[in-house]
């Protein structure tokens, strides 16, 4: 498969009056055209800070790309673009979908001419145009009567049809990649599986490669091709989506793995909690992150970083359990993954 992004030792800080909080911790990894990468982990493990780093979207201060980290899209280094450069990249070459569209959306204009602003920019439509597109877009993403909705403000849209009119304005220049950042978490479930059925049937027709943000592994489940687990700024795991959801190695993906809800052990089984909090940053662990919450945990995760392990050409993961010395722990997912 063509590569289209390339993330290599990506490191995140903000500089706070507590001290500098090491979001993002040297971590690496590729996107390829029309693929769907995951991007899983619970809130504050640096997940929406790199998605937000790849656009150069960090406000600089508090935030810093440290030195040495490297962002490539198209063989185009995108840390040492001018901001025309950033202006021309956003929107038409990558494009993001924000957790709230309520706040995203800017409440003064009508959704069709968010959506042809879009393409008056990047494709250089006239006014007419570029509206005739925006509507378009509207029926593409299925937001039923699109020509009256077009001339509608957000707060006249339902929460799903705001996601929707954000997916538009994403796609309306065709871009490479789709950032999704918890694209589905302030919707219910019916509303949910729209969306993401909404994001995969675009993606087949369009071939736009998609990072998906989220901490739901249940949301991820039907569309990633390949899931990265990250805690603590750093990635701990990663694999094809059947090596994670069905053989999975570490703890941490364990422990997500445990906390969807699975029909068929009926409504009546208790929902799995992990139990802590993730690490301060400011001082992040010597050893092992996820050490303290871990109940494999040995001395030597608690003294030093696990090396990572490659379990396949695809599959690896950083965790003193997978090492040959290291006791045999069978996985407490039970055989067949998440149903």
């Amino acid at each position: 498969m063509e590569k289209i992004l390339d993330i290599k030792d990506l490191k995140v800080s903000f500089h706070t009056y507590n001290g500098e909080v090491q979001a993002v911790r040297g971590i690496s990894f590729e996107l390829n055209k029309g693929e769907t990468l995951a991007v899983v982990g619970e809130s504050g493990c640096g997940k929406s800070v790199t998605s937000k780093a790849i656009m150069r979207l960090l406000p600089t201060p508090p935030a810093e790309i440290k030195e040495g980290s490297v962002i490539e899209f198209d063989g185009k280094n995108v840390l040492k673009m001018s901001q025309q450069e950033l202006r021309e990249l956003r929107g038409a070459e990558i494009s993001m979908i924000f957790q709230d569209p309520m706040t995203s959306l800017n409440p003064t204009m009508t959704v069709g001419r968010q959506i042809a602003e879009s393409l008056q920019i990047h494709r250089g439509m006239n006014k007419q145009e570029a509206f005739a597109e925006a509507v378009k877009m509207l029926k593409l993403v299925n937001i039923p009567n699109a020509e009256n909705r077009a001339k509608q403000y957000p707060h006249e849209f339902s929460g799903g049809m705001r996601q929707r009119a954000m997916i538009a304005i994403a796609l309306a220049c065709n871009p490479k990649i789709l950032i999704a950042d918890e694209p589905t978490t302030a919707l219910d479930v019916t509303i949910q599986a729209q969306i993401m059925d909404l994001i995969k049937d675009l993606q087949d027709k369009l071939g736009t490669a998609v990072i998906l943000v989220t901490h739901d592994l249940g949301v991820v489940a039907d569309v990633a091709h390949r899931i990265q687990v990250m805690y603590a700024g750093q990635i701990i795991e990663r694999g094809t989506k059947d090596e994670i959801f069905y053989n999975g190695q570490h703890p941490y993906s364990w422990a997500l793995l445990r906390s969807v809800p699975r029909l068929d052990l009926g409504n009546k089984a208790e929902l799995y909690s992990l139990k802590g909090t993730p690490p301060d940053l400011i001082k992040p662990p010597v050893g092992c992150p996820f050490a303290a919450r871990c109940e494999y945990c040995m001395p030597i995760c608690r003294e030093e970083m696990p090396p990572v392990t490659k379990l396949s050409e695809t599959h690896e993961v950083a965790c003193w359990l997978s090492h040959p010395l290291a006791p045999k722990v069978e996985s407490p997912i039970k055989t067949g993954g998440v149903k």
